[in-house]
């Protein structure tokens, strides 16, 4: 079922959190600290994910000095496609060279208030929300090239230390799956 971004206010501060990787290591928002990051709700098994995934990778990519950091929240007893073999899998299709965490208990979604997948929250370097939303207006069959330009631009404002003006475009994707 399709869902849009929560839209949580600008200035909120990431949450807290701890979470293993696909091979085990915990990283932490600690580890983060004191520079921009990029925290993408995603999942294996969306076609919302699957439509912009490489794009996505390429833009994280073409930004050195921002973090960027994968969380799949979704229950993968009751979706298997988002276990962490398969996100392994998505993470090598897709090109991703940054860390690709399991929400196994769903907390750090729900602390997040990530709603769909994808979901973006960039933070400034002071660890404040200052973009949240698409990454461009592109969907599975709308016509539209993925471009990645939204996030794009607010990725390019956030690292110059500047903010990204209103209004941003929500994301749409697969609501995340949460165990009942």
């Amino acid at each position: 079922m399709a869902a849009e971004s929560t839209m949580v206010p600008l200035g909120t501060p990431m949450p807290t959190f701890s979470l293993p990787d696909l091979n085990g290591a915990v990283l932490s928002s600690a580890d983060l600290a004191g520079a921009p990051v990029l925290v993408a709700f995603v999942c294996n098994h969306c076609p919302y994910v699957k439509h912009v995934e490489t794009r996505f990778g390429e833009v994280a990519a073409a930004h050195p000095d921002l973090i960027v950091v994968a969380i799949c929240s979704n229950d993968a007893d009751g979706y298997p496609d988002d276990a962490p073999a398969h996100l392994a899998h998505q993470a090598r299709r897709a090109g991703w060279a940054f860390p690709y965490l399991v929400d196994e208990s769903q907390e750090v979604g729900r602390a997040f208030k990530a709603a769909c997948t994808p979901d973006f929250f960039l933070y400034d370097a002071a660890g404040a929300l200052a973009y949240r939303g698409a990454m461009d207006g592109s969907t599975p069959g709308n016509g539209l090239p993925v471009t990645g330009e939204l996030l794009d631009d607010a990725i390019k404002r956030v690292v110059a230390g500047e903010s990204v003006p209103e209004p941003h475009r929500p994301s749409m994707g697969c609501s995340i799956k949460w165990r009942p």
